[in-house]
């Protein structure tokens, strides 16, 4: 066992699973376009607006027939407004297998007292997606933030099923192949994977979640800013550029930079391609020493954005702790910002391998890791 430092350290360092690393080529200069002091209604931007919906369209390959709307506070306000403005009229089967899944849980039940059927899995495994009932309303994450265990794809969704699918979709958007023909909702925060600014969500819908909200009403109120139709209608302006509330154009700019960076580095491809590459090193990392492993049990499932890990020595005395002292070892020199598990989840830690971070610097990174690991052992002893 040593405890020498590694001579050289990441040239970002920032592994935070959200808000996430800026893309490489960022700098201030980014939002010098942005039309700031002027009104979102403006043409200007509805122009700026429009534009963010449409290259999400483009590097997402979202169907011409779904429609993209911005919406406000991130990937959360865009699952509330889908399960407020549409769940209710079937069944509903919840499926769970982290923290965020178990949020979307607690407001189907708890708040909007649905008898809903409720399938869970532990942290490192996956509902088994063969037993759910694809006739009911089904939600779901694609990819669990806080366990790294993703969808592998959504072969399991039948096209002709009678439910519609509503998939939180935001640390697997624009990194993981979303199956557009078999989700009814999609939501993400621009956040994550193109490493946006916080507060904004986007919300998609299909054709069949269209008609559902243009057909039924639910039994209760929708507070202004969950309202997606109007008189029967769905408010087509949503889903142009006419935002429900005020956005910040900054936010706004700073996307429509990270879309154009995504549409350099061959778009979804080429994003897709940046996240595995990061991810691998880490898998590789792993798969060549005993005292740590990824959380996912099953590697078809292992995430290639949110990569959890889990410290594996029988020797470690308290894994919270542990775990802990690693993530403040890295932080303290620079390694690794972020790198600590999520409050939730089980003990270890947790490295974000989206698009906007590089894999030099995922190699940098873990010769530090295991330093980290080996002093923090050293100093339980």
């Amino acid at each position: 066992m040593t405890t020498t430092k590694p001579a050289a350290l990441p040239a970002n360092p920032r592994f935070s699973s959200g808000p996430c690393a800026k893309p490489p080529t960022w700098s201030l200069e980014a939002l010098s376009d942005a039309p700031v002091g002027r009104s979102h209604r403006a043409a200007i931007g509805k122009k700026k607006l429009k534009e963010a919906i449409d290259l999400t369209r483009d590097v997402l390959g979202v169907p011409a027939d779904y429609r993209i709307g911005i919406v406000p506070a991130s990937d959360t306000g865009a699952v509330e407004m889908a399960l407020w403005s549409l769940l209710g009229a079937r069944p509903v089967e919840m499926l769970a297998w982290e923290s965020f899944g178990e949020g979307w849980v607690t407001d189907v039940v708890k708040q909007l007292k649905l008898d809903a059927e409720i399938k869970k899995a532990p942290y490192g495994q996956i509902v088994d997606f063969a037993t759910v009932d694809f006739d009911k309303d089904v939600v779901f994450t694609w990819n669990g933030t806080t366990s790294g265990v993703r969808l592998p794809s959504g072969d399991a969704i039948p096209a002709d099923r009678a439910g519609l699918t509503i998939c939180d979709a935001t640390s697997a958007a624009f990194a993981q192949d979303l199956a557009w023909d078999k989700l009814d909702v999609v939501t993400f925060s621009w956040q994550k994977v193109l490493g946006g600014e916080g507060g904004h969500g986007v919300l998609i819908l299909s054709p069949r979640a269209v008609e559902r909200l243009e057909s039924y009403t639910p039994a209760w109120p929708l507070p202004k800013i969950f309202r997606l139709t109007s008189k029967g209608k769905l408010i087509e302006g949503i889903f142009v550029g006419e935002t429900i509330n005020t956005p910040s154009m900054l936010c706004v700019e700073d996307y429509i930079f990270a879309l154009n960076w995504a549409k350099s580095v061959g778009g979804f491809a080429g994003l897709q391609a940046r996240a595995d590459a990061n991810a691998q090193a880490i898998f590789d990392f792993c798969a060549t020493r005993d005292w740590i492993d990824n959380l996912a049990e099953d590697a078809a499932t292992r995430s290639n954005t949110s990569v959890c890990l889990k410290f594996t020595n029988p020797a470690i005395k308290d894994g919270a702790a542990f775990a802990k002292g690693v993530a403040k070892r890295l932080e303290a020199e620079g390694a690794a910002l972020d790198a600590a598990s999520y409050r939730d989840a089980p003990a270890g830690l947790r490295v974000w391998c989206g698009a906007t971070v590089e894999t030099a610097d995922v190699a940098a990174m873990l010769p530090w890791l295991e330093w980290a690991y080996q002093a923090e052992l050293a100093a339980q002893a």
